[in-house]
């Protein structure tokens, strides 16, 4: 694992992945020390622990409390560790800045609720702590920019985005879709913004994390977030997706850490070759397509004139079929195509919905002698 670039975030500085481990609750004095200590020679960045856990049903264990605190208090004074804590209200932010936590961060429960987030804003004016905000539960970027949007409002510089993946009805190996399109465009509109993966709720179970902790790593990610437990199959929430200090070392040195962009003139030079001819065949696509969607204008005007409905659900599967088996036949993703046709077929729609709901312009009438 060779490092590429360095992550700031308030007065942490380290270099690249940026690492925040530690358990997923505070279960006992014991434990978090033992849990610190160990992880201590991994050079972490922060070291986590819940306090405070927002559980689905009553009567699940939702956190040892303001207790925990004190616990979090010693790893810093006996590791030198920074800690940090999820904070859901105007109390929690207050017992934390009490007791020197060193950054806070607002969980995908509290990101998806205006009213939360606010109250966790207004707690924080006038204070000076780095805050992290994971994703909301559903997939909605917006909410997601709102919360930060949010935090910042009330002054505060250091913000850093969790990318843990989102709630889905679609059944998968992942507790969380990690939608990885979402964190792609965020990162899109705010290149400077730091954000990292926290592969652990994304996958609810230990033997997928070396390949989503790669994964963010391969996307440019700037660092991880990995729940950490001495005994990870004894712990009191979510032992399922938690590993051991071993074998979170043993994690991180089988990660590819790659350079984050081209490094010498040479390199710069191959690969802007290679964008130009990308360029030269998106050109191409789009010059394609509108030539399809002009086609697609003779189709609609035909169907006016002969009064036909617009969907075909023949023609429709006939397209789908052909088209994502030629795909098959040239080595593209049959997945992919299909989207793109869909899209296609969409628009289609549209335009001969349009066509057919269009007025006919009305006949002018010669003037009066």
């Amino acid at each position: 694992m060779s490092p590429s670039g360095n992550i700031d975030f308030g007065d942490i500085k380290t270099s690249r992945p940026f690492l925040i481990a530690g358990p997923c609750s505070a279960e006992t004095e014991e434990q978090v020390m033992e849990t610190a200590r160990s992880l201590k020679p991994l050079n972490i960045a922060l070291f986590r622990s819940g306090i405070w856990k927002p559980r689905t049903r009553p009567g699940a264990f939702e956190g040892i409390g303001a207790v925990g605190l004190k616990w979090l208090q010693r790893v810093k004074h006996e590791t030198g560790l920074r800690v940090a804590v999820e904070v859901a209200k105007t109390k929690h932010v207050e017992l934390c800045l009490k007791h020197g936590i060193d950054v806070l961060w607002i969980g995908a429960r509290s990101t998806v609720n205006p009213f939360t987030v606010q109250e966790i804003a207004d707690a924080l004016k006038g204070v000076d702590i780095p805050v992290m905000v994971k994703n909301p539960v559903n997939p909605d970027l917006n909410l997601w920019i709102g919360a930060m949007e949010r935090i910042q409002n009330a002054g505060i510089k250091n913000v850093l985005a969790i990318h843990r993946g989102f709630s889905s009805i679609e059944k998968t190996k992942y507790r969380n879709q990690p939608m990885w399109e979402i964190p792609i465009e965020l990162k899109g509109y705010y290149p400077g913004l730091p954000m990292i993966c926290d592969p652990s709720h994304i996958c609810g179970r230990r033997d997928l994390l070396q390949q989503v902790a790669q994964q963010a790593m391969d996307l440019n990610f700037d660092g991880l977030m990995i729940e950490t437990h001495p005994h990870p199959d004894k712990a009191w929430s979510d032992r399922e997706q938690q590993v051991t200090p071993e074998g979170l070392k043993m994690l991180l040195e089988n990660l590819n850490i790659r350079e984050k962009g081209v490094t010498t003139k040479k390199l710069k030079a191959t690969l802007e070759e290679l964008r130009e001819l990308v360029d030269k065949h998106d050109d191409e696509l789009i010059r394609a397509l509108k030539e399809r969607m002009d086609v697609i204008e003779q189709i609609g005007l035909f169907k006016k004139e002969n009064n036909i409905a617009v969907l075909q659900p023949e023609r429709w599967h006939e397209i789908a079929h052909t088209r994502t088996e030629l795909a098959k036949e040239l080595g593209l993703s049959d997945e992919l195509i299909l989207k793109i046709f869909q899209l296609i077929h969409q628009e289609s729609i549209r335009q001969q919905t349009e066509i057919l709901n269009r007025e006919s312009s009305p006949a002018v009438m010669p003037p009066l002698p």
